[in-house]
């Protein structure tokens, strides 16, 4: 792949990654109630169902996948209930992902952050059809496929690790403002209908 390529596809996923949506939600919630270096566990998961999906994309799988989709909609619609979940607990300032009234950030679980992450990448429609659309056009067949592979999928989690932490310092800041002004419990129902934002996202996107 030219540098010429490269530069394209990087400015083309960096858009489709800094624009608001499901992954991006979840980032900001979780940046907001757990900070940014927590949250950074589900980023690892999020990352690992990107990549997946960017390879099953290239690859062709993807197409194969979305005619048979059982397996998929049991990821869409358990993780839209399980977000759904949290949401509500959110909401009532309970919960792992709460802050409770002293201001306190509970201790959530890494790899509950993680595949919370993971879950909501894979199950997310709107990945899969962006990957498909444009991925596969930059791949140029007169030339080696693995290290193409390799270099499309540093372009594509860079620029998405990239999104990610913006959205989840964004929701750092008005986490600590909203602590300043004794807001703990507005902050709780802020994330908790984020989630259920993400949630009712996934399982009607």
């Amino acid at each position: 792949m030219d540098s010429a390529l490269m530069i394209a596809l990087a400015t083309t996923f960096f858009f489709v990654s800094i624009t608001p949506g499901m992954c991006m939600t979840l980032a900001l919630t979780l940046g907001m109630t757990v900070g940014v270096r927590r949250t950074m566990w589900m980023m690892a998961g999020e990352l690992i169902g990107v990549g997946l999906v960017a390879l099953l994309a290239i690859i062709g799988v993807a197409a194969l996948l979305l005619q048979y989709p059982p397996l998929f909609y049991v990821l869409k619609y358990g993780g839209g209930a399980y977000l759904a979940y949290l949401g509500v607990q959110l909401w009532q300032s309970k919960g792992a992902l709460a802050i409770d009234l002293s201001g306190a950030v509970k201790d959530t679980g890494r790899w509950q952050l993680a595949i919370q992450g993971a879950v909501t990448a894979v199950a997310n429609p709107k990945a899969w059809a962006f990957t498909i659309a444009i991925l596969p056009p930059f791949v140029e067949m007169n030339k080696p496929l693995p290290m193409q592979l390799a270099m499309i999928l540093v372009i594509v989690l860079s620029t998405e690790l990239v999104a990610l932490l913006a959205y989840a310092t964004g929701g750092k800041s008005l986490g600590k403002l909203l602590q300043k002004n004794d807001n703990v419990r507005v902050m709780n129902r802020i994330a908790g209908t984020l989630m259920l934002g993400v949630a009712v996202w996934l399982v009607l996107g």
